[in-house]
């Protein structure tokens, strides 16, 4: 008895072993992965499709846009005296940070004005008149104006007060909203010029839905959803070899169908299409949570109104509370490969980013054992910042970034130089981040576009056929951005199509 007792036990541990081997060897068949991002889908970056935003009045200003005031009666910039926390006056002949205001939008032609140390400008009535303080830490009717604008020249306005009259310059350090006149000559004291400064403008997620506002939103943003990624891009995804998507989420889809606004309710049914149609054509995926609440960086991918980056630690429990919502509900889909915590954080503070990695990936590990867990390395930190602090978990990857963009040390270099520093550089950083018992790497976001000059196609084949030769050295793999993009050296669809790039 014993005996057979013996050689079960040996044939039990011989199939176990057998078991987790296979385990093993699936799991380690699909990396590294060949993923592309879809970008643009669930989280908008304006840049990738502009015309998305053609049919919101007033599209040149967007929540967080930047605008200066300039009196044609007395040729000075308005300015909220010391950034802020003090009176509006007109008395600049040049226009800084403090002549700088960053619009909240109201509906299509009201507004709050936010200055340089975050503060709104207030009307506050008192004996003397209707003056205005740039001092109010949250913005309500008192802190609304609208802008309205010349039909002959939209930069030509005037701004009405919560109190109905027209802002006018008495003189340089006196701003009052009691003018009730309706010229618009220079001489006029209510008349402005309007400086709209182009590079501001912000094209994300809330600018996109605040912009068409709540009745327009809803069905701009459910057709986009319906049409820029459908099933047939997953057939195509898997016919032409890639095996992995990196989707981007915004931290409000954990509240849908309600979402706080002005975002849209809806997303989450499209993410969980996204996982049958990824099953159905043996696709992984990672769910990115692409924008943080308070935005990790302050850009438009992070759905950020005014570009401040207010991510930290008060909104670490609300970033915590969308990972595990995320995990609960996709951690059994036997497509999800991994849940990525943040894209990109920058300028944050690094405990503070640590800290909310270790709640994020015990909020995966509550829900799943198998996913890997992403962390994306900061921006602004060397890349070998978070090596020493993942040591402590399992299946966990770095995500790391590489475009030859973004940075002066690109602006010069012709084709052979690029591809020449993909070989080198990008290689040597790569295997610098690689050791045996470490976290596996990930190049999660890579693309085709360059600033070099005068570039052939056959030089565009190379750059992209080095980057993937180097970055499928990264034992998680990579994902192009993207997979669609007005901008066809972003567009990988584009690129497989016309020959750019064979996978």
């Amino acid at each position: 008895m014993s005996k057979q007792l013996f050689y079960a036990n040996l044939l039990l541990a011989f199939y176990f072993s057998c078991c987790h081997y296979a385990v093993a060897q699936t799991e380690n068949s699909v990396l590294p992965l060949k993923a592309v991002n879809l970008g643009n889908w669930l989280v908008i970056e304006g840049w990738m499709k502009p015309s998305l935003f053609d049919g919101i009045t007033n599209n040149d200003l967007l929540d967080g846009t930047q605008v200066q005031f300039m009196s044609t009666k007395l040729q000075k910039y308005l300015c909220a005296e010391h950034g802020g926390g003090s009176i509006v006056v007109a008395n600049r002949t040049k226009a800084l940070g403090w002549e700088t205001f960053r619009l909240w939008r109201v509906n299509e032609t009201a507004f709050n004005f936010r200055v340089s140390n975050k503060q709104f400008v207030r009307l506050t009535n008192q004996d003397e008149g209707n003056t205005l303080l740039a001092d109010s830490d949250s913005p309500s009717d008192m802190e609304t104006f609208e802008i309205l604008r010349s039909d002959d020249d939209p930069n030509r306005v005037r701004i009405r007060a919560s109190n109905g009259l027209f802002l006018q310059t008495i003189s340089e350090t006196v701003v009052l909203a009691n003018y009730e006149g309706s010229s618009w000559d220079d001489s006029d004291p209510s008349v402005f010029k309007m400086n709209v400064l182009k590079g501001t403008i912000i094209r994300g997620e809330y600018q996109i839905t605040n912009g068409y506002g709540p009745d327009k939103a809803p069905k701009i943003m459910r057709d986009h959803w319906n049409t820029y990624i459908t099933e047939d891009d997953f057939k195509f995804m898997s016919e032409n070899g890639l095996n992995g998507v990196r989707i981007p989420v915004g931290w409000w889809i954990a509240q849908d169908p309600t979402p706080p606004k002005p975002f849209v309710g809806g997303s989450l049914e499209v993410l969980d299409n996204a996982f049958t149609w990824a099953e159905k054509y043996g696709i992984n995926v990672i769910v990115d949570l692409h924008a943080a609440p308070g935005s990790q960086n302050g850009r438009p991918h992070s759905a950020s109104r005014d570009g401040y980056l207010e991510w930290g630690d008060s909104y670490i429990s609300d970033t915590v509370a969308a990972i595990d919502f995320l995990a609960e509900r996709y951690a059994n889909r036997p497509s999800l490969i991994a849940i990525e915590l943040m894209n990109e954080p920058q300028g944050v503070n690094l405990e503070s980013l640590k800290s909310y990695y270790q709640a994020g990936y015990n909020a995966v590990r509550k829900h799943t054992s198998d996913a890997y867990v992403i962390m994306s390395n900061p921006l602004d930190r060397d890349s070998k910042v978070l090596l020493s602090f993942v040591g402590a978990f399992s299946k966990v990857v770095i995500d790391v970034h590489y475009y030859n963009l973004f940075s002066d040390r690109f602006s010069n270099m012709n084709a052979q130089q690029n591809i020449d520093f993909v070989k080198k550089q990008r290689a040597s950083d790569l295997s610098s981040l690689t050791t045996s018992n470490g976290p596996l790497i990930f190049v999660g976001e890579w693309s085709g576009d360059w600033k070099a000059q005068r570039a052939s196609k056959k030089d565009h084949q190379k750059f992209m056929q080095v980057q993937v030769e180097v970055y499928s050295g990264a034992k998680f793999g990579w994902a192009y951005w993207a997979y669609k993009c007005d901008s066809n050296f972003w567009d990988i669809k584009w690129m497989i199509e016309n020959n750019y790039v064979k996978l």
